[in-house]
């Protein structure tokens, strides 16, 4: 297949522990790449590593044939991440989390478009409280709320069902489903078997020094 997004014999070592070597997958327009492995293995760490705000004790990640390292803000721009901490502000409301966000990675967000994206993760009604007053669940949907419009190429997404009630999974993955059927593609974490409609599906599993990780279909 024709890679956008390549990794090439990854390896981290944290301390004296090595969480994984010789990992690497090619992922091109419209595939989903599901990230697995136990707890310790290293998942955020890839992800970081393939955003480029990690860097591999050996190994290398591409972007359309080309190193990331060189690349830096080009790359960026096509690029969404998703960590693992929603990334908000507590004292701002939904609705001012998601035009800073916008901002920050240079995107036009009308109020009328941010409003309508926290709606259809279902904070109708919360969109001017303050977010420390919001449970984990509404937390993790003012994050996800970015995605609505989200049009850039490549999304990286760590744990992007964590504490999402059925019908919130539902529509996530409805989003993640829709980028890649546009050309996009997907490389996210999860502990919970989630369908996602896509050109085409892998998997790489952490955690097995012996086998190395290289992505299945």
């Amino acid at each position: 297949m024709d890679g956008l997004l390549e990794a090439i014999d990854l390896e981290c070592v944290r301390g004296e522990r090595r969480l994984f070597a010789h990992v690497g997958f090619r992922l091109g327009a419209g595939e989903l790449l599901y990230l697995q492995g136990g707890n310790g293995t290293g998942k955020t760490t890839l992800l970081r590593m393939l955003c480029g705000l990690s860097t591999p004790m050996a190994g290398e990640v591409r972007w359309r044939g080309a190193p990331i390292r060189g690349q830096a803000d080009d790359y960026r721009r096509e690029l969404c991440y998703l960590g693992h901490p929603n990334a908000i502000k507590e004292d701002l409301t939904p609705l001012e989390n998601l035009l800073a966000t916008a901002r920050l990675v240079g995107e036009t967000l009308d109020e009328d478009a941010a409003i309508d994206a926290l709606e259809q993760l279902g904070l109708a009604g919360r969109a001017d409280l303050a977010c420390r007053y919001l449970s984990q669940g509404q937390k993790r949907r003012v994050a996800l709320a970015r995605l609505v419009g989200e049009r850039r190429l490549l999304w990286l997404l760590d744990e992007p069902f964590v504490a999402l009630d059925v019908a919130a999974v539902e529509f996530v993955a409805g989003l993640i489903g829709a980028h890649l059927q546009r050309g996009g593609l997907a490389v996210l974490t999860t502990h919970q078997a989630v369908p996602i409609a896509a050109g085409a599906t892998h998997e790489l599993v952490l955690g097995d020094l012996s086998t190395g990780g290289s992505a299945t279909t």
